[in-house]
């Protein structure tokens, strides 16, 4: 075998040149330095530029921070406390930034008294397993605070040998350490109570056996006996047909699993005090009667079916004769229990498919239904009328009540709900200028319900068209801090014969008519025009408006009202708001829902008016994205001596709270509704007891009197 031969300089200067290898040879004493071109090259140079070469080339490159480390580990490698040099460290590249040099050397010459003085070594650039090793050790950490965060960690099993490996996260969960506790199977079940053990025992055999994964709730003790809720999960990696591995991630629960039950817990209580809400909001508290909300309801079931079968329907309104007189004379409390002994006789007098409502105060609304003739309601009218007018005895004194009844049929009056009661409504009185305890029939024929209708409507037109209307504004108040909160902007007609108008007088007419979308346009802009004029003034608060279904439920609604905020460039945000009834979104909650996204995307908030005495569910309030409930005022003028009201105002409160809704009480009228509202939670009212609704030209003189002197800061100061 030929032997090779020991390469010479030459050849070693062309194999290390070729490899790319930097070299360095440095004269320990004098620190004179040498180096190949690569050397230079590391760190962008060549090697003429950086002659003339000294150690002191080397630690001119060096970074700041890296410079003592150096130095220090190059000096004890000299003295002889170190085997060997290596270390890294940071190069200035010529461009600015640095690189990551791995620096290996070894002593080649002593002098007499042995003394270094020829070291030779090499330089590796390894800065991109740096950047590498940097990059793993960031990904490492944000792993690691992800899990902490989620308080989720991940294991592996290995089915062959049983070991079992944790991370961070899941020591943390078992609120123990590696170096305190080494998982295996049998150990990790043991801190499962026995229910929670079982259930993991057979999934983990189904796993290690059928290669089955699984997701599991269960409950566990900490290893310092604290009890947790974790989420466990399990996937199967399988290998050559059988469970291999088992990895999968255990996730501490417990704070969402005590929010659930907690959730489940309101949940109930909401159900039942909607229930009662329900309840409150469809009948009457005297007499047990359908209020006229359930009214409203059961008439549009009856239409609809009247409509499906061909058959009459006849709206009676009864009206009590003298029933004031005998409330005056024998008190209220006899006055309440005649009218639950009427409500009962009339029912008895009644068919099983006919409805009595109580409408308010002594009026009843009864609804006559699957009539095969017009006129065959006129027997179950005779036996009402004699049913009310027999003898009742109160404070041992007989008394005799009689009653007036008006009467209309559908579909020969073919008008919607509200207009057939209107229309029973007039035919009552005609009955009772007819000498009282008789019934009449309103006659369609004649057309009048129709023309009053349609003259009505033309009048209102030309009202809006002749600027006859104006808004009025009633202040909403803090009752805590005193400060005026809100205006709502409440419309009248200023008629030209018959006066000043509420709009109770004419709002009913056009609610069905797209003329009431043109009045709510008015309103909104009215009250837009008098927030500027009020801003320029000094004057900065928000105002309400009342939006009509109709106008609401209108395909163009948001369109129309972009091209109104457009006039209004310094509108401020947040300084209108819509009150609407819960009606409004009736069968179109999802598009109502998206409506009113769109309008708080222009500032707008929105108000559920009158509520408490409509449709409302948890499932309204929840889809529905309103910012504030309005408790209806029938209820808060009431809460003081009625137990049923002040329920359903607190219920409300409660309701509002729950699902993080403003709550305002309106029909506040004396200190002492203010001071029940704020012990029940609610701080803003609006009503008479504080203000009426007042001209605009008004509002100033009013709020300056306010903030001098009122009786309800001395309600502020005391709560």
């Amino acid at each position: 075998m030929q032997e090779f031969e020991t390469l010479n300089q030459e050849q070693i200067e062309a194999i290390v040149s070729e490899a790319g290898i930097a070299i360095w040879d440095c004269m320990v004493q004098t620190g004179d330095l040498f180096c190949n071109e690569r050397w230079a090259g590391i760190v962008g140079y060549s090697l003429k530029e950086l002659q003339p070469l000294s150690i002191n080339t080397w630690t001119a490159l060096l970074h700041p921070k890296d410079l003592i480390k150096s130095s220090q580990i190059l000096e004890k490698y000299l003295k002889g406390d170190t085997e060997r040099y290596e270390l890294e460290f940071r190069m200035k590249h010529k461009q600015g930034h640095y690189v990551w040099v791995l620096s290996s050397g070894k002593i080649i010459e002593y002098s007499a008294d042995n003394i270094p003085t020829r070291m030779v070594g090499s330089h590796i650039d390894i800065t991109q397993r740096k950047q590498y090793e940097e990059k793993l050790a960031t990904t490492s950490n944000i792993l690691d605070e992800s899990q902490k965060i989620a308080k989720v960690g991940g294991w592996e099993l290995d089915v062959k040998t049983g070991n079992v490996f944790w991370t961070k996260e899941i020591y943390r969960i078992y609120e123990t350490s590696p170096e305190i506790f080494n998982p295996t199977v049998d150990s990790v079940l043991d801190f499962f109570v026995p229910d929670s053990k079982r259930k993991l025992e057979k999934a983990l055999g189904d796993a290690m056996n059928r290669g089955i994964n699984y997701n599991l709730e269960l409950k566990l003790y900490t290893a310092t006996g604290r009890l947790i809720d974790v989420k466990a999960t399990c996937v199967v990696s399988m290998k050559d047909d059988k469970p291999d591995k088992l990895r999968g991630t255990l996730q501490d629960i417990s704070e969402q699993k005590a929010i659930r039950r907690k959730l489940e817990k309101s949940n109930n209580k909401l159900e039942k005090l909607n229930e009662k809400l329900k309840h409150s909001a469809n009948y009457d508290a005297l007499t047990g009667l359908p209020n006229r909300n359930f009214l409203a309801d059961r008439m549009q079931q009856s239409i609809k079916k009247i409509e499906r079968t061909g058959r009459h329907l006849a709206i009676a309104f009864i009206d009590l004769d003298g029933f004031k007189e005998i409330n005056d004379a024998y008190g209220h409390s006899s006055g309440d229990d005649l009218l639950r002994r009427i409500s009962s006789s009339i029912q008895d007098s009644m068919r099983v498919c006919d409805t009595l409502s109580r409408f308010g105060g002594d009026e009843f609304v009864m609804i006559l239904d699957e009539l095969s003739k017009p006129y065959d309601c006129i027997p179950i009218l005779k036996r009402t009328l004699e049913s009310i007018a027999s003898i009742t005895f109160i404070n041992d004194k007989a008394i005799k009540v009689s009653a007036s009844i008006g009467v209309t049929i559908y579909p020969q009056d073919n008008c919607n709900s509200d207009q057939l009661i209107r229309h029973a409504d007039q035919a009552m009185y005609i009955a009772k200028k007819s000498g009282k305890n008789c019934f009449h029939i309103f006659d369609v024929e004649k057309d009048i319900a129709a023309t009053h209708q349609y003259e009505g409507i033309e009048n209102i037109r030309k009202a809006l068209k002749d600027n006859e209307f104006l808004l009025y504004y009633q202040p909403k108040i803090n009752m805590i801090t005193n400060e005026v909160v809100g205006l709502e902007a409440l419309i009248r007609w200023q008629h030209p014969q018959l006066g000043l108008q509420m709009p109770a007088a004419f709002l009913p007419i056009i609610e069905q008519d797209i003329l009431s979308i043109d009045i709510g346009e008015w309103v909104i802009k009215t009250a837009l025009d008098q927030l500027y004029a009020w801003s320029e003034a000094g004057i900065d608060i928000p105002i309400s408006v009342n939006i009509s279904p109709l106008q609401l439920q209108h395909p163009d609604f948001a369109s129309r009202l972009k091209l109104i905020f457009k006039d209004y460039p310094n509108y401020k945000r947040s300084h209108i708001e819509f009150e609407i009834l819960e009606t409004s979104a009736l069968g179109e909650l999802e598009m109502i829902a998206e409506l009113i996204q769109k309008c708080h995307e222009l500032g707008i908030l929105f108000s559920i008016d009158d509520f408490g005495t409509g449709f409302s569910s948890l499932t309204y309030l929840k889809r529905l994205p309103t910012d504030s409930l309005k408790i209806d005022q029938s209820f808060v003028r009431d809460m003081l001596n009625d137990p049923d009201d002040k329920a359903i105002v607190k219920g409300v409160i409660q309701l509002a709270q729950t699902f993080d809704r403003a709550v305002i009480a309106e029909g506040v009228e004396s200190i002492a509704h203010g001071e029940q509202l704020i012990l029940l939670g609610c701080h803003l009212a609006q009503g008479y007891g504080i203000s009426k609704p007042i001209p605009a030209e008004e509002f100033s003189s009013w709020l300056a009197a306010w903030k001098q002197a009122n009786e309800w800061q001395l309600l502020a100061h005391s709560m």
